[in-house]
């Protein structure tokens, strides 16, 4: 087996289409259907839980997916399980248009939160399958790059053809066409990359392993059962712990951008293309850095760029409702894609470095199912935050605070991960 991004560049281009078009998949249900939520699906004006009913389901299922997938993937292999997400999304595009009711788009996210944590946590697993561990962060910021851009185009391209088709038309074409495609070239081009990780394991077993070895957590064995991986993760080592909590309220800030902001510049007048255009911007900024900023994350390492990503994020959702204009909101959602950029594929990326080859998968699974956790938890608490203070803005404030607790929380706890930086003895 031969590994590292340029011997298998075939296969990581494939992966990197994949993640793509997972990207759309999830882009095309944050612009126009929260947008017209109330004119649209019948969602009462000022419903802010009902209205975040769709995000709260979406993160749950999501996150427990990721956590099957890991799992699954072990036993089954990554093509299946990406196989298998592809299935499940088919129907969405057609639940959408036939929707009578909000239940309708609530359901259809249910079956998209299934799709996106079997697809999207298998195109990650994949990737770190064939690739070396010094191009960890080049790898995670590459698939989180052509992923968000994904959901940045399919926010834009969704708005202009819902104004000329029509919401639920436009809809049905885009979804067809994206999930279509790419559940035929998952079946016909993509390749079992599982064999790759168990050849990486008999190589660190072997005495030409790498000279240096991460912090692997202490204690753990070859094979460790699912309740042992999930207690290793969730609070026996800190340093896992940090970074899941972490992961975990940094999508406190995807689940208002999905819910609220379409909904919030709506309500100041802006049109469908331009709510595109404004969350795009915050998509473009976090995919186009995370070209560098993954890359930068294995030459000076994650930790700070972690904490650091955490901070700025949370500033720029505080900026948004601080000025009025498509400039100024613009400017707010690139420093808040900007600050994701630095800590969306490092967080990830650190899971990865201290997690043996053997488990590696499960590990990311059960990061994944923290992490996505937080669209569920954090639209239950913006959604609760924006009732108690009547108006959207305070959903704004409470995201803000929440990012810069858990980014001081990552700091204290936290270390860093990188082998070359930070080796065991």
């Amino acid at each position: 087996m031969h590994f590292g991004i340029r011997v298998n560049l075939g296969q990581f281009l494939q992966q990197l289409l994949q993640v793509l078009l997972v990207g759309m998949t999830i882009g095309m249900m944050r612009n126009v259907v929260p947008a017209l939520a109330e004119t649209e699906f019948g969602v009462p004006r000022g419903s802010f839980m009902l209205l975040v009913a769709f995000v709260v389901a979406f993160g749950f299922v999501k996150g427990a997916m990721n956590f099957v997938a890991g799992r699954m993937a072990e036993r089954m292999g990554r093509k299946r399980v990406l196989m298998l997400g592809w299935l499940v999304a088919l129907p969405i595009p057609a639940i959408v248009y036939f929707a009578t009711s909000w239940s309708w788009v609530v359901f259809a996210t249910v079956l998209l939160g299934i799709n996106q944590g079997l697809t999207w946590s298998m195109t990650q697993t994949a990737k770190l399958d064939f690739t070396r561990a010094d191009q960890r962060g080049l790898v995670i910021g590459l698939n989180e790059f052509s992923g968000y851009v994904g959901v940045a185009v399919a926010g834009v391209v969704t708005g202009y053809l819902a104004s000329m088709l029509g919401p639920r038309q436009g809809l049905l074409w885009f979804g067809a066409v994206v999930i279509g495609l790419a559940t035929l070239l998952a079946w016909l081009s993509v390749a079992e990359t599982l064999p790759w990780a168990r050849d990486e394991v008999k190589r660190h077993a072997s005495s030409t392993a790498q000279a240096l070895r991460p912090r692997y957590p202490a204690n753990v064995g070859s094979a460790p059962t699912t309740g042992e991986m999930f207690t290793l993760m969730s609070w026996r080592d800190r340093r896992m712990a940090a970074l899941c909590q972490a992961g975990l309220v940094e999508k406190f800030v995807d689940a208002l951008v999905w819910a609220f902001w379409p909904v919030y510049l709506h309500q100041r007048g802006m049109s469908l293309p331009g709510i595109g255009w404004i969350v795009g911007v915050y998509g473009f900024t976090w995919g186009a850095a995370q070209l560098f900023t993954g890359k930068l994350s294995d030459q000076l390492g994650r930790h700070l760029l972690n904490s650091w990503g955490m901070w700025i994020c949370g500033a720029g959702v505080a900026l948004m409702p601080l000025g009025e204009g498509s400039a100024w909101w613009s400017a707010a959602a690139a420093v808040s894609g900007l600050g994701m950029a630095m800590l969306y594929p490092n967080l990830s990326a650190a899971v990865a470095d201290i997690s043996h080859p053997s488990w590696r998968a499960s590990a990311i699974g059960i990061y994944r199912f923290w992490r996505d956790l937080g669209y569920g938890i954090g639209a239950l608490g913006l959604g609760a935050a924006a009732e108690l203070g009547g108006r959207l803005e305070s959903a704004f404030w409470f995201v803000s605070i929440a990012m810069a607790v858990s980014g001081a929380v990552l700091y204290l706890c936290g270390e860093e991960t990188h082998p070359r930086l930070n080796p065991a003895n």
